[in-house]
Formats: C-alpha cells, sequence, structure tokens
C-alpha cells in the first residue's frame, strides 16, 4: 500500500527540498549539506560532482541543473556561475545557494520560464572556489583578511596570460588547476564569477601587452559587442547597477558596466583565461560595496540580483550553434569555426561531439570552416535573436573532402585520376 501510494505522489510532493534555505551565512560544511541534500532530492534535474579540492583539502562542489544533468547533450549550452573566488568577498555563495533554490522550487512548481531554461540549458554552480579563504575571512567591509588561497596566492591573478604568458605565476594552485581542468571537461559557452567591493559588471580584456587591442585606454577583445551587451544585460536587470556605482571607494561607471583592462589592469585573470583558451565567454560581477555585506541585507540583495543572476544565464542561448560533418558525415573534432571580423587569440574549435557554439548579436555574419583534408567552407548566416525563444540559430556545417589525385600508367601512357569529392 505504501508503494503505491508513493507511486501515485506528484513529481513536486517527492522532491520538495526539506531544507528551508535560510538567508544567513553558511559555512563550508553547511553548503555541502545543502547540495547533497538537494542533488538527492532532484535526481532528475540536478547532479552533484566535484571538480577537485582547495589547498587545504576542502572538496570543490558543483551542482548541475537541467532535464540531463549528469551529462553533456549534444545542442544543448553549457553555462556557469562561479562564487568566492575571494574568500572574503561572500554575497556570492548566498546568491548562488539561493538561486539554486529559486530553479529548483520554479521547476517543480511548473514555472513556464523555469521549464523552459531547464530544458534548454545545463547550469553549473560552484557557490565557493575558495572555501579555505572564506574559513579566516574578516567579516569588515574592506579588510582583505581571506582573499587569498590557504597558500597565500590570490586566485585571480593565477591563470595562464595570454598577453604574459611567462610571467603570470606558476598557475599550479589546486584550485586554478581544478578550473582549468573543468573547462577541458565541460564546453561551457558563458560564464559569470561572482565578487564583492564594488557594483559593476566587468568584461574582457583585463591585460594588455600595448598591442592592436589598446584602444583608447580599454582592451579590446575581437567579441567586444558582445561582452558590451552581456554586462548591459545584467546591469540593467539589476535593481541598481545599471545607475553606476555608488560605492564611496570607487568611481562611478556608465550604465553600470567597464572594460577590465580600462578599470584595473589585471594578470593572470580568470575571465581572460575562460575567453582565450576555454571558448567561454565571461564577465567578473562585483556585486556589493561591502565585501561581507551584514547578514541583515542579505533578502534585499537576493531581491537585488534575482532578475539580472536569471537573465544572464538567459544569454547562453545568443548566437549560432551546431555541428560540423566530415565528408563522411560525421561530426569531428578541433574543426576551426571562424567568424570573419573577429580574429580570436585562439581560434574556436568544435568539441568531441563536433559541437560549436558562437555567441553573436542579430546580424549576418560570414562563417569560415576549417578541418585537415576538406576544402575550407565559407557561409554568410542571418542571425536572430535567440535568448527569447531559449535557442541560437542551429546550423550545420558539412564538409566536402579534397579531391585526391592519383596517378596510373597504362602501357606507355600516363593517365590523371580525379577521385571524386562526396557529401556535397
Amino acid at each position: 500500500m505504501l508503494s503505491l501510494l508513493l507511486f501515485l505522489l506528484p513529481p513536486f510532493f517527492l522532491f520538495t527540498p526539506a531544507w528551508t534555505l535560510e538567508f544567513r551565512y553558511h559555512n563550508n560544511h553547511e553548503i555541502e549539506q545543502y547540495l547533497k541534500q538537494v542533488s538527492t532530492s532532484n535526481p532528475d534535474i540536478t547532479h552533484l560532482y566535484s571538480i577537485g579540492q582547495s589547498s587545504k583539502g576542502q572538496q570543490l562542489w558543483v551542482l548541475a541543473l537541467g532535464v540531463s544533468p549528469h551529462q553533456h547533450t549534444v545542442g544543448i549550452p553549457e553555462f556557469k556561475y562561479v562564487g568566492n573566488m575571494h574568500g572574503n568577498e561572500v554575497l556570492g555563495r548566498v546568491l548562488l545557494l539561493q538561486l539554486i533554490d529559486e530553479l529548483v522550487r520554479s521547476y517543480r512548481s511548473n514555472e513556464t520560464w523555469s521549464l523552459r531554461l531547464l530544458n534548454s540549458t545545463r547550469i553549473h554552480i560552484l557557490p565557493t572556489m575558495n572555501p579555505d579563504g572564506f574559513d579566516v575571512a574578516d567579516k569588515d567591509c574592506y579588510n582583505s583578511q581571506g582573499r587569498y588561497n590557504g597558500n597565500g596566492i590570490d586566485l585571480n591573478r593565477d591563470f595562464p596570460d595570454a598577453f604574459f604568458p611567462l610571467s603570470s605565476g606558476c598557475y599550479h594552485v589546486f584550485q586554478v588547476q581544478a578550473v582549468i581542468g573543468w573547462l577541458r571537461t565541460e564546453s561551457f559557452v558563458l560564464s559569470a564569477n561572482l565578487h564583492g567591493g564594488a557594483v559593476v559588471a566587468s568584461y574582457p580584456y583585463d591585460n594588455s601587452n600595448g598591442g592592436s587591442e589598446l584602444v583608447g585606454g580599454a582592451s579590446i577583445a575581437p567579441d567586444n559587442d558582445v561582452f558590451v551587451h552581456l554586462a548591459k544585460e545584467y546591469s540593467h536587470n539589476h535593481a541598481s547597477m545599471y545607475r553606476g556605482n555608488f560605492c564611496i571607494d570607487s568611481r562611478p561607471f556608465l550604465e553600470g558596466i567597464t572594460n577590465g583592462f580600462q578599470w584595473y589592469r589585471l594578470e593572470g585573470g580568470m575571465q581572460d583565461y575562460n575567453y582565450v583558451w576555454g571558448q567561454c565567454l565571461e564577465i567578473t560581477l562585483e556585486l556589493s560595496c561591502c565585501k561581507y555585506p551584514p547578514a541583515r541585507e542579505l533578502p534585499a540583495l537576493w531581491n537585488d540580483n534575482k532578475k539580472a543572476l536569471l537573465a544572464y544565464v538567459q544569454q547562453v542561448h545568443l548566437g549560432v550553434k551546431g555541428q560540423v560533418f566530415d565528408g563522411s558525415g560525421e561530426p569531428v573534432e578541433n574543426a576551426v569555426v571562424e567568424v570573419r571580423g573577429r580574429r580570436n587569440i585562439c581560434p574556436f574549435r568544435t568539441n568531441q561531439h563536433g559541437e560549436y557554439y558562437r555567441l553573436l548579436l542579430p546580424g549576418n555574419y560570414t562563417f569560415t570552416v576549417t578541418y585537415p583534408g576538406h576544402e575550407v567552407l565559407t557561409k554568410t548566416l542571418s542571425v536572430p535573436y535567440g535568448p527569447d525563444q531559449y535557442s541560437a540559430l542551429k546550423h550545420d556545417f558539412l564538409l566536402r573532402r579534397i579531391a585526391q589525385t592519383t596517378r596510373r600508367t597504362v602501357g606507355s601512357t600516363t593517365q590523371t585520376d580525379a577521385t571524386p569529392t562526396s557529401n556535397s
């Protein structure tokens, strides 16, 4: 009888979280327990995994959310949020836990926006990248105690740097290694990392070596138009960020956004690494003037950021996505998919499923696709605005093999044969 009753109960009843999430600062153990509870209670839409350990051996837990949370699905873009990179900048921990709660509860309540988002997107949330720093963080608004990891390293200065590759540290600390490995494991398309100490959305580049990327005091990325759009998408959906920074110790920011380098030069940063080597467009979100806001302010800060956090995830559906197929009709890895006029330091390549994702604003774009042994393919596409439909434009590229010329001798006559190409 009990088994029959359980069978008849709706999914919402079975999987409603038992833990009511409070607005307070949960310690690392409490975060781990909460993530495990959510994952256990919602196995159909969540998957908990660790990307590695901190320098003091604490797990770096990530919760994936989506209708296929355990593994990548072809055509479904991967998105991530990273919080608490600096241990004393703590608001991100709270916001990301609240975001998890919001996504799960809304999905269980059959709210249309949540159903569409989780059916079309796989969302990865790392509430704390620096649990060791949090453990020793000072609750003062401006004190830097807890900023660094357990070995005294600033994690946001320890990534390989495209502009000074030999001088950006050894980038061997555990948390940085874990994130680099994470980027190699998942084909992330869009990301943001959450900080504190200002109220602004900052976008690449953070660094420059004085080359052609340096324009008017800013270090301009090839996808600058997209980055500006992404930063504005967050700032204008935030309760007040779009008005410009109102923090007493920071300058104002027009529309609440800034080019990273134009704000201040940063070498070895995570957002530049994501973009240059990970093919993942990432921005940095500074979300509170106070690095460790009083707990009483947390409900209001969640309300300030809730709409923006959700709107930003939806931007993963900008542009174009699809697969590249070789002359035999098989999807190919490492095909180069370039957009004319965007000279990326590392060209975007297809993943192990032959997939590519290019975040682009609406307009006409000419793509060039190259793969060894095949003709270069050039195609112009008209790209609509995808986020409202929860899907980028889908377009597959079918390549032709290069004609192979062979020579054979018949008697005293030499003949040339052209092997026909396939899969036109």
